[in-house]
């Protein structure tokens, strides 16, 4: 009898798990809740695609060029887990000091909350929170270990759930309260903080190791 030949799916598993684990959805979740308090539901989930789709071409861009384009700047993982946790922080320190002041009822879907939306998609929810180092790291070694097809599999994948996710996820404040969810997204807010120094002490060190 003639043999289906038959797919090895070890190569996807272990992609889409290490992907899974960098990309870290569910503890981005509550950040991305954070960053787009105020904003009204459409408008989050329009930044949702947007995010998303940020981030699927960051990736694929670093699929196929990443290893090309961190040499040719000469730059490392660490430095970008330095640049974006800069970024991070300034962000996360203006949300919690200044948010009272720069947000204002019923401007949410104004002409330039739509733009500040759209560079919001880009940094910091396209990148570094959805695509950030630890994705890149583990993109740039799942290349050479597994193969290019297996990484964007485990890639779209990846990405798929979080676009669920993050549609869905900010539901959450109908239930628990308007109260209850400002309060959520200032403590998600100071652990964005906490992250951003997390990344910024990393890179440091292992630039410092580097050496």
């Amino acid at each position: 009898m003639l043999e289906l030949p038959t797919l090895n799916t070890t190569p996807y598993v272990e992609a889409f798990l290490s992907i899974f684990v960098a990309m870290n959805v569910l503890g981005v979740l509550p950040l991305f809740m954070g960053l787009t308090e105020g904003m009204t539901l459409p408008t989050r989930r329009a930044l949702v695609k947007r995010a998303t789709a940020t981030g699927f071409g960051i990736a694929i861009v670093i699929v196929l060029a990443g290893q090309f384009i961190f040499q040719t700047l000469g730059i490392t993982v660490d430095d970008l887990r330095i640049g974006g946790g800069l970024i991070l922080l300034v962000l996360s320190i203006t949300d919690l000091l200044f948010s009272n002041l720069t947000r204002q009822p019923g401007k949410s879907d104004s002409v330039e909350d739509g733009a500040s939306g759209a560079d919001l998609a880009v940094v910091p929810l396209g990148t570094p929170l959805i695509v950030g180092p630890a994705a890149i790291t583990a993109i740039l070694v799942l290349q050479n270990s597994v193969g290019y097809i297996p990484t964007i599999v485990a890639l779209v994948a990846n990405l798929s759930i979080t676009y669920v996710v993050f549609y869905f996820g900010p539901a959450l404040i109908a239930l628990i309260g308007n109260g209850a969810a400002r309060a959520f997204a200032k403590v998600a807010t100071l652990f964005l903080a906490a992250i951003a120094i997390a990344l910024i002490r990393t890179g440091i060190v292992n630039t410092i190791q580097a050496m």
